[in-house]
């Protein structure tokens, strides 16, 4: 039995956390939290013993400060586990169980993001809209071409347009093989819509906070206008939440 309410195999590390959240609540079954350094890796342990992925594996971070916050998340668990509560175990569950064993599938589907990058389709009107986009995005566009010498194509609308070959290949190459931050670079890719800002993350271009700004420019806009939905709101609380926990894997590892 694994030590989460899942027990289905992971697709990919978002989609797999966001079926552990639908899981019925599990009764805390441990009193006991810890980490423990176990050859390269750092163990989470429950009641003396390892904790589990749903896929049956051990929960282990490559760092002892990643360890040390999924433990957190089981410590701060009440009568009721929470897995909504828990961001950063969901994510290290998809990673362990959905992107070691899969890495070139899973960076096969960063990859299609290239393609229709969020930060390459530009609004027409209104103007502060238009400018807000291109605060955000042009200059994540430029350090695309500076640094990673991708110079991708920028355009008004949303009908398609098709990123030059050495672009989409020389991004692609900035896409991490290990699997842990390439299992935070899928999650903050689908999170935000776009690959640059991911990697633009990963490499220290931007904060987790300039990351999720400029991944919701229309978003912040539509609300400044129209003002907030509660519900939208809890769902983008819960997105946040998974956001960060990405940037946390990216910065600590």
């Amino acid at each position: 039995m694994s030590d989460f309410p899942e027990n289905a195999d992971p697709n990919g590390p978002v989609e797999a956390a966001r079926r552990t959240v639908r899981k019925p609540a599990l009764h805390r079954f441990y009193r006991t939290v810890e980490t423990k350094a176990e050859g390269s890796d750092f163990c989470v342990h429950l009641d003396g013993k390892p904790a589990h992925t749903p896929a049956g594996r051990i929960l282990a971070a490559p760092t002892a400060p990643l360890a040390q916050a999924i433990a957190a998340e089981w410590q701060a668990q009440g009568d009721l586990i929470d897995p909504a509560t828990m961001p950063l175990t969901r994510l290290a569950n998809g990673i362990i169980d959905g992107v070691s064993d899969r890495a070139g599938a899973v960076t096969a589907e960063v990859k299609k993001y290239l393609a229709s990058d969020l930060i390459c389709y530009r609004a027409t009107s209104p103007q502060k809209l238009v400018a807000l986009q291109s605060q955000h995005w042009d200059p994540i566009v430029e350090w695309a071409a500076e640094t990673l010498g991708a110079q991708f194509l920028v355009t008004d609308g949303v009908i398609h347009v098709a990123q030059p070959e050495p672009a989409l290949a020389a991004a692609a190459v900035a896409i991490p093989p290990d699997a842990w931050r390439l299992g935070a670079v899928h999650a903050a890719t689908t999170l935000s819509g776009s690959v640059l800002i991911a990697l633009a993350l990963a490499k220290g271009r931007l904060s987790a906070d300039e990351a999720w700004a400029a991944a919701h420019v229309d978003e912040d806009w539509n609300i400044a206008q129209w003002g907030e939905d509660e519900l939208a709101m809890q769902r983008r609380a819960f997105r946040l939440a998974e956001f960060q926990a990405a940037a946390r894997v990216l910065q600590s590892h």
